[in-house]
């Protein structure tokens, strides 16, 4: 008989950290958290203690306990059973498609400041989104389908379009700091946080900005020992996130006025006014190409790490088996990895087409507003239900043991949980809120639904199979 093909253990640590980096650190939050004054220092350690570091303790031992692929699948599967693990991993890749055309579209409108005035002209022209967007994930794509020693590549040169552009911004703004002084001049109390309902669901955004580093662990039979590697590389990591966010929103935040760094563009426009400030505008060209690096690397670590997940549910075979193949020469799960990709960029057309075919797409993200926040709730509530049960030998705990396990995973479930209240609450600038939150619940109810029935679907076809196999 032929050997079955087993995937290619190819991530160590190395290159886990610059994952772990392309998949949380986005330098599109450093701008926008800036827009929001002196107080958002304090929310982003707000949102590393009741956030981020349950959700790094909760995924250090989930992973130790199931280091297999599949990663939060496995982990909900085995605390709750086979239908609350599939529908964790619906929500959890349904809510990715439409990110991956925002993060395209930002880089596809950051990569025009490399090219002058002369470019800016595409910038309301809907066909060059859609043809950077698709020719990014075909690209993404197919590097990953050949292997994973290929596509950490893209994860690996995407973290240095992250890190690069945010070590230049703390350059440029010490060196104006220095030159200049600071534009701001805050007092003690201009640190507090203050209390709006439009406050807090903006600060709960920035809670979330820590989310994905769980994204990893679902490669867990790619990773070289991954019960060693995986908690060295969220601590490296952490800590390189944290210093990444927090430094790179106060050098916003002390040197440019809000204005300067408001909207999608709001990065690449601060270091253009650094930069000119300084005398050094010739910068903004290459800061600007690093940033569509960052872009992609993103985009790559995304749908890398999450099309694991339909594999893993076609091995269960609760998605057609073809889910679950593995290529025999590239040792990837190609069939999986292949689908979400042209998923996604099925996604990011509908983003930039005609307004009844927009609507598909509108209906999308306001999928994607709930179903992102669902697998962080069985993510955390399989980190208290696992606690119950015995840990393997050489399984990795929380320091403390099960009493700061099941704290930490409180903290993160209670966290998670006003989060989703909190998105469902409509900007001020909607005129109908109760219509935009009958969206936002229907298309989530919708969602849901859609994973429900699949999941039927899946069981009724694996009772007709085995029906045939006793008939036979």
């Amino acid at each position: 008989m032929a050997t079955i093909p087993a995937l290619k253990r190819g991530l160590r640590f190395r290159d886990l950290v610059p994952l772990y980096v392309v998949l949380v650190l986005s330098i599109r939050w450093t701008a926008q958290a800036a827009t929001a004054g002196p107080s958002i220092l304090i929310v982003w350690v707000a949102a590393l203690f009741f956030f981020f570091i349950p959700l790094a303790a909760s995924v250090m031992e989930l992973s130790s306990r199931h280091p297999e692929e599949g990663g939060i699948y496995i982990w909900t599967r085995e605390a709750f059973g086979d239908f609350s693990g599939f529908l964790c991993a619906f929500t959890y890749w349904m809510s990715n498609l439409p990110y991956f055309a925002a993060v395209l579209y930002f880089g596809a409108a950051s990569a025009l400041f490399a090219f002058g005035p002369r470019a800016q002209f595409l910038a309301s022209n809907p066909a060059y989104y859609i043809v950077f967007a698709v020719i990014a994930l075909a690209l993404i794509t197919l590097l990953n389908i050949v292997g994973v020693d290929v596509g950490k590549w893209l994860n690996n040169i995407g973290a240095i379009g992250i890190l690069l552009p945010l070590g230049v911004l703390l350059l440029l703004a010490l060196a104006s700091w220095f030159r200049f002084g600071p534009v701001l001049h805050p007092f003690a109390a201009d640190f507090v946080p203050h209390w709006s309902l439009d406050n807090a669901v903006f600060w709960s955004s920035v809670f979330f900005a820590f989310s994905a580093i769980e994204s990893a662990s679902a490669m867990g039979d790619e990773i070289q020992n991954p019960r060693r590697t995986i908690p060295w590389a969220l601590l490296t990591g952490g800590i390189i996130l944290t210093i990444g966010y927090i430094a790179g929103t106060a050098a916003f935040l002390f040197m440019l006025p809000p204005q300067a760094v408001a909207g999608p563009d709001g990065f690449v426009h601060g270091i253009e006014q650094l930069a000119a400030r300084l005398g050094l505008a010739w910068i903004l060209a290459p800061m600007a190409l690093f940033v569509v690096l960052s872009a992609i690397g993103q985009v790559a670590g995304n749908l890398s790490s999450t099309a694991r997940l339909p594999f893993a549910v076609g091995v269960d075979r609760y998605l057609p088996a073809a889910f679950g193949s593995i290529h025999p020469r590239f040792r990837t799960p190609w069939i999986a990895i292949g689908v979400y990709g042209l998923a996604g960029m099925v996604v990011a057309l509908l983003s930039q087409a005609g307004t009844t075919v927009r609507g598909a797409y509108n209906i999308l993200v306001s999928m994607s507003v709930i179903s992102l926040f669902i697998p962080y709730l069985f993510l955390f509530s399989a980190m208290i239900r696992l606690q119950s049960r015995p840990a393997p030998a050489e399984a990795r705990r929380v320091p403390g043991g099960k009493p700061v396990a099941i704290a930490l995973a409180t903290i993160g479930l209670l966290s998670t949980a006003v989060t989703i209240v909190l998105s469902v609450i409509p900007s001020a600038e909607e005129t109908n809120k109760p219509l935009a939150i009958a969206k936002v619940l229907g298309a989530t109810a919708v969602l849901v639904g859609m994973g429900v029935a699949l999941f039927v679907i899946s069981l009724w076809r694996t009772h007709r199979l085995r029906i045939g196999e006793t008939m036979t």
